[in-house]
């Protein structure tokens, strides 16, 4: 378990509170990736906690650590993707409910079943489905349709500070406009193999020379979302 010394009670608590309380665990997420997550949290904190936590998970001394390996951590937070709080648990499945509900909307208008709502403070803003059909557009995907709704609603293109949820892996045209949004998180279900930017095909939004501002979150109620897209083209057989 992870204890205090070395770390910081407030550093402690917040570490377990991200489900980080071991050794183990702070492998699996990272030294960087906790670093991040820990100000994320509103933590206020110094280089000196990124060198704790690489010596924790690499079972050393903060003083053992060489000045290659401090460059080393440097330069892996520099190019590291932006890093978030996950959404509380209820609060993503009753706003992924949502979305899904767009996705069968968009079913039943024949289109592509997929919903997405962008979100702020856990009000939604916006909700849209796909229209390609509808609209006679390939940029008519339910993401680039919420996002110019609620850019319409708050009279700007930029969304600082909200979320989108998705109910299907964002492509690449979406997941550029999500990012030129400024959206803070991207919720979505399932994962899309064949198209997704979010680690499917690509991850566009671990690229650091294009996304400064977009963490992201994948596979809530991802059954979900696959049952209804299964559904939806089996009709189509």
């Amino acid at each position: 378990m992870l204890t205090t010394p070395p770390f910081a009670p407030s550093v402690l608590r917040t570490l377990h509170s991200l489900g980080i309380r071991s050794r183990s665990d702070l492998r699996q997420t990272g030294a960087a990736t906790a670093f991040l997550l820990l100000k994320a949290a509103g933590l206020t904190i110094t280089r000196s906690t990124l060198w704790q936590l690489a010596a924790t998970e690499a079972g050393i001394s903060a003083h053992q650590l060489s000045a290659p390996d401090k460059a080393a951590l440097l330069h892996t937070l520099k190019h590291h993707p932006p890093a978030a709080l996950p959404p509380p648990p209820g609060q993503a499945a009753r706003l992924m409910a949502a979305a899904l509900d767009k996705a069968r909307q968009a079913a039943a208008e024949n289109e592509v079943p997929v919903g997405a709502l962008i979100v702020r403070d856990g009000q939604i803003l916006a909700a849209a489905h796909n229209a390609c059909a509808a609209q006679n557009s390939v940029a008519a995907h339910a993401e680039i349709l919420a996002l110019t709704a609620a850019g319409q609603s708050l009279g700007t293109p930029r969304l600082d500070g909200c979320d989108a949820y998705i109910t299907l892996e964002p492509c690449p045209m979406c997941a550029s406009a999500l990012m030129q949004a400024r959206i803070k998180r991207v919720i979505f279900a399932a994962a899309e193999p064949k198209s997704g930017a979010a680690g499917s095909v690509c991850n566009l939004f671990a690229d650091t020379r294009l996304n400064a501002h977009t963490a992201v979150f994948g596979g809530i109620m991802a059954e979900e979302s696959r049952a209804i897209l299964q559904a939806f083209f089996r009709r189509r057989r």
